[in-house]
């Protein structure tokens, strides 16, 4: 690791953890279970390229009960039949949020992630997708060592 992030700046890191236990916690209706989170997070950090967040994330599925066939799938989730009409909904929202530059959130992929998720479902899950891609971009710059995370 090139430096210690958290030490850095622990109010900061402090901050953004705080956002993360939100997401997990603030969900009562129980669209944001932990499962399709770990999803969500590999997913993104899939397409940012995070080596120590995949290797997180997978680790934290596997633990929630996910199966590897739908891990080694999932970077190829819109081709297979492994993930429910939900989870195809949050995906499809995670990648548009995480490739938003240039390409921006069109109306359909809006109200087609709003027919499975309650509005305050979706600002949840957006909150969920920022705060993984920041993650993403910390252990990224500061090199984090991928293989060292222990769920």
């Amino acid at each position: 690791m090139r430096m210690n992030y958290f030490s850095a700046s622990p109010e900061g890191l402090a901050a953004m953890l705080g956002l993360q236990r939100y997401v997990h916690t603030a969900d009562e209706d129980g669209e944001l279970d932990d499962g399709l989170l770990a999803l969500v997070y590999t997913r993104v950090s899939q397409i940012n390229g995070c080596a120590y967040c995949i290797d997180m994330h997978t680790k934290d599925a596997r633990k929630a009960g996910e199966t590897e066939q739908r891990l080694y799938a999932l970077s190829a989730w819109r081709e297979t039949p492994f993930y429910t009409e939900r989870e195809r909904a949050a995906l499809a929202w995670a990648e548009a949020n995480t490739l938003i530059a240039g390409h921006g959130i069109d109306d359909a992929l809006f109200e087609a992630t709003r027919e499975r998720f309650s509005e305050k479902g979706i600002a949840d899950l957006t909150l969920a997708i920022c705060t993984i891609n920041a993650w993403n971009r910390l252990a990224i710059s500061f090199a984090a060592d991928a293989g060292s995370y222990r769920p």
